[in-house]
């Protein structure tokens, strides 16, 4: 697979992305796409290690004297149900955590990634002229359940490769195909997703009066957690707290037993994180006492991914780069986003720093402006929608160049 020199990726690069899209699997049930992988790092000449963390997959490509540079890939899909229209789109279903069968769809395109990883790989490898050290390339489960950067990391990634200096990725985004965008420091948020248990006491709908009503506990609960970002966050900070998901009963004439809430929250600092960590705790108790509840609430963790952190020289290194390969206009500050990530973790388990950076995805000619101001950006699918899907041209032949061009920016031949 190659990319010629006008930014088209030739015909087995456009397959091999096809392949991987119409074929999707969850988070750690990446099987397929691991082997696929490990097959091709190996006939370029990578060591290949295999079952990272579960289904990871890792190469090694040692080229002389130099620093290490790892590249970094994730594979998974989204239990989404796929709506573009396209002649590859997904038909997959897999089963999910609790072994419901659901459909499966490449919506935030790591399909893209790893691709773009692959062909990356592959020119590197071809020439061996125009860089120095070693390359770590990383094909990473389970990024949107926030689990497989770590998971790799416990399983002893750093044992089986070495740890890099530099940690580099991408992700494809709503932007026009043909600019990159990034942005130094706090980057992307912190997530965390919980699961919240009131207990009450179940009655008739007609005898209020001999329940703890859940329903109505749920109720203020909700309400007063949308205040600790009002009203205990400062203006100068930036959070989001969201109830995503409330269940209680089955019947419209039976007070249930209990309820349960889903929420999440998105914060740019840990304190500003253990804040609201603490002011759910405490309203959730708060609300189930003045209620009289026969017992506190239970507070579980859904899932959490770190703050990503570009480190400024980092990110402003490879950021020059770029601009010099295709022109300064065509890179952007996209601030701080609200979506989050878990590459940051292998990079502080590496003590490295990291430069991680948008891919624009998008069709050109939907855009007007073409910059973070182009109203298009609130009407284009996005990522985890069931209309995203990324343009083949430029996408991947730039998003391979981008690689290429991090990675030889990080191990130059002298």
């Amino acid at each position: 697979m190659t990319v010629n020199e006008n930014l088209t990726a030739d015909s087995a690069l456009a397959d091999f992305y096809k392949d991987l899209h119409s074929h999707p699997e969850l988070g750690f049930q990446e099987h397929r796409t691991a082997e696929i992988v490990a097959k091709r790092l190996t006939t370029l000449g990578f060591e290949v290690a295999t079952g990272i963390g579960g289904t990871g997959v890792a190469g090694v490509l040692e080229n002389g004297a130099g620093p290490t540079a790892l590249l970094r890939a994730d594979m998974d899909a989204l239990p989404v149900r796929e709506d573009t229209g396209l002649d590859y789109a997904s038909t997959v279903t897999a089963p999910n955590a609790n072994g419901t069968l659901v459909p499966v769809a490449h919506a935030c395109g790591h399909d893209l990634h790893t691709t773009c990883l692959v062909g990356a790989a592959e020119v590197l490898s071809s020439d061996r002229s125009s860089w120095s050290g070693t390359l770590v390339v990383v094909f990473q489960p389970a990024e949107e359940l926030g689990a497989g950067a770590q998971a790799m990391v416990d399983d002893g990634l750093y044992e089986k490769v070495p740890k890099p200096d530099i940690v580099l990725g991408q992700h494809v985004a709503p932007l026009p195909a043909g600019k990159i965008a990034g942005h130094a420091g706090a980057s992307y948020a912190g997530s965390d997703s919980l699961r919240v248990r009131l207990v009450g006491e179940g009655a008739h709908g007609s005898m209020p009066q001999n329940s703890i009503d859940p329903v109505v506990m749920a109720a203020a609960t909700v309400l007063r957690l949308q205040t600790i970002v009002s009203r205990e966050i400062p203006s100068t900070d930036t959070a989001v707290l969201t109830v995503g998901s409330i269940h209680a009963g089955d019947a419209a004439n039976v007070i249930p037993g209990e309820a349960e809430l889903q929420l999440n929250i998105r914060s740019y600092t840990n304190g500003v994180r253990q804040h609201i960590l603490d002011s759910v705790d405490r309203i959730a108790k708060g609300e189930a006492q003045a209620a009289g509840a026969p017992e506190e609430p239970t507070i579980t963790e859904i899932e959490r991914f770190p703050i990503v952190v570009n480190d400024a020289d980092a990110l402003g290194k490879t950021l020059h780069a770029f601009a010099e390969w295709l022109g300064p206009d065509q890179i952007l500050d996209p601030g701080a986003g609200a979506g989050s990530e878990d590459v940051g973790i292998l990079a502080t388990s590496a003590d490295a720093p990291l430069s991680y950076w948008l891919l624009g995805g998008t069709d050109p000619k939907l855009f007007t402006t073409g910059d973070m101001t182009d109203p298009a950006l609130r009407t284009v699918p996005s990522n985890h929608s069931p209309h995203y899907a990324p343009v083949i041209d430029p996408t991947l032949a730039i998003g391979v160049t981008a690689l290429v061009t991090a990675a030889r920016t990080w191990l130059p031949t002298g």
